[in-house]
């Protein structure tokens, strides 16, 4: 029987490779973390959600001060933001969710971590700095990084990515993000509210075309209505570095021409599955551009190296990459089988209002041929959310033929934290009705998800035929006003 230095190696210290190794180093295996970055945490943590989420806010407040009028208060005149500052404030957030993800804490769960760039000599063996591990199981959790499409003049031209955004030393006075995906609408709403000039280019006739049409049309109009241009159903033919500016020449669905120009270029095409230098093709693992091909357990064409997070390809997530960490956890450690099932699996669109979504939407259920209803409820009639100012936006609750919700999406304040009731429900199959009879604390925007419950169950309890059997039995007398009686 073979013997190796490790039960398990994981290579990726994001949200997957981070899972993965305090649940098998907590269970009693021999655990190495390997992670190329000089610090744990990943993409989400140094690059991605906590970096744009802080970013987020800090425009929020700022777009928040510049319109208090709306608020009753005194309108004042602002000075300019100083970008330093707040990526500062960007930093200072990482620094505490850093201790969290440290070398040192997984050194006390029981976990080795090692620093560098490993690449596999044969299925068992990595090689790192110099020195060879084997390990019984391996798992990849390298993650993605911001894809380059082919581009004329790409190669020649500076741009950044969101490894560089927040990082920058002063705030840029015009941007042109390429791609109107979530990463490019959360950071163009978010450069113009603190006072850059944004134009988004995308060849998809909406922006966010993962959603249905209306929701994404809602948040496109709100970006519109704050300054941000769009340039829709073009195509990108070139881009140039003219200096202090860089050009970007896009065609249009007419054959029009027409060019544009900014001090930066953002880059928001898509991401790439990490998988240089690992040599997976010397050993029989299977991959593309996309990611690395895996099964429903996460194994990869190598039945004991497995697949998680970004790098397989699938929800570019972090939620999803930790859930992805803890089924291979249950196949590798445990020896439990257990697939993967994205049913129900959440994201959230952090644009102001928020889009969030769990299950399928129309256009999602339409391609799949299943005929549905559709119940909405509006924020424009929720009290807290009137209080607060806040007046766009709806909730749409997705029944299928058989009356079933088989999915949710809300568009308004606070969209991801709303859609946690929807987790329980939708997972933890709680009957519609369950939820309409469910009080709900008032006032708050929360009300709105039993409001959408109950909007579908008032025609059935409120119908005439329960009228007339009501009257039947217990010879209630009908109405006490008319119509007419109260325009008077």
């Amino acid at each position: 029987m073979a013997t190796y230095d490790f039960d398990i190696g994981v290579i990726g210290g994001g949200a997957a490779g981070l899972t993965v190794t305090a649940g098998a180093a907590q269970l009693g295996a021999k655990t190495l973390l390997i992670e190329k970055e000089k610090e744990l945490g990943g993409d989400c943590l140094h690059f991605g959600c906590v970096p744009s989420k802080t970013l987020i806010k800090s425009a929020q407040v700022y777009h928040h001060m510049r319109n208090a009028a709306k608020f009753g208060l005194p309108q004042i005149e602002l000075p300019p933001v100083d970008f330093r500052q707040v990526s500062g404030r960007i930093k200072s957030v990482i620094d505490v969710i850093q201790k969290h993800d440290s070398a040192e804490r997984f050194c006390k769960l029981g976990a080795r971590v090692e620093f560098g760039s490993p690449t596999f000599t044969d299925e068992q063996t990595i090689r790192l700095n110099g020195s060879a591990y084997t390990a019984k199981n391996w798992v990849i959790a390298t993650g993605s990084s911001a894809a380059a499409p082919p581009i004329p003049g790409l190669d020649q031209t500076p741009y950044i990515t969101n490894r560089e955004i927040f990082y920058m030393d002063h705030l840029p006075a015009s941007m042109i993000i390429l791609g109107a995906g979530p990463i490019g609408c959360e950071m163009g709403q978010a450069f113009n509210r603190l006072g850059t000039k944004v134009a988004m280019v995308d060849m998809a006739p909406q922006i966010l075309v993962k959603e249905d049409p209306d929701m994404a049309g809602t948040v496109m109009a709100v970006m519109q209505s704050e300054g941000v241009d769009f340039h829709l159903k073009c195509s990108i033919e070139s881009v140039q570095d003219l200096g202090a500016e860089k050009e970007v020449t896009v065609r249009t669905e007419h054959g029009e021409s027409k060019r544009l120009k900014a001090e930066l270029l953002l880059l928001a095409l898509g991401r790439g599955a990490n998988v240089d230098g690992l040599a997976l093709e010397n050993i029989g693992v299977e991959f593309n551009h996309g990611g690395i091909t895996v099964n429903s357990r996460l194994r990869t064409s190598q039945k004991h190296i497995y697949a998680a997070g970004d790098v397989a390809g699938g929800f570019q997530f972090t939620h999803a990459a930790g859930y992805e960490g803890g089924i291979v956890v249950s196949n590798a450690v445990f020896r439990l089988p257990r697939k993967v099932d994205y049913t129900y699996l959440p994201w959230c669109t952090f644009t102001d209002p928020p889009l969030g979504s769990i299950g399928m939407n129309e256009t999602m259920a339409k391609a799949a041929g299943i005929e549905t209803t559709v119940w909405m409820e509006e924020f424009k009639d929720n009290d807290r959310s009137l209080a607060e100012g806040e007046k766009t936006g709806k909730i749409k609750m997705i029944l299928d033929g058989s009356e079933k919700p088989i999915g949710v999406q809300i568009l308004g304040p606070h969209a991801g934290d709303l859609l946690a009731e929807w987790v329980a429900v939708l997972n933890g199959k709680v009957k519609l009705s369950t939820l309409a009879a469910a009080v709900h604390p008032y006032p708050t925007i929360g009300e709105i998800n039993k409001k959408v419950a109950g909007t579908y169950f008032a025609p059935k309890i409120f119908s005439d035929k329960v009228k007339k059997t009501l009257k039947f039995f217990f010879h209630l007398k009908g109405r006490a006003c008319e119509p007419e009686e109260c325009s008077a």
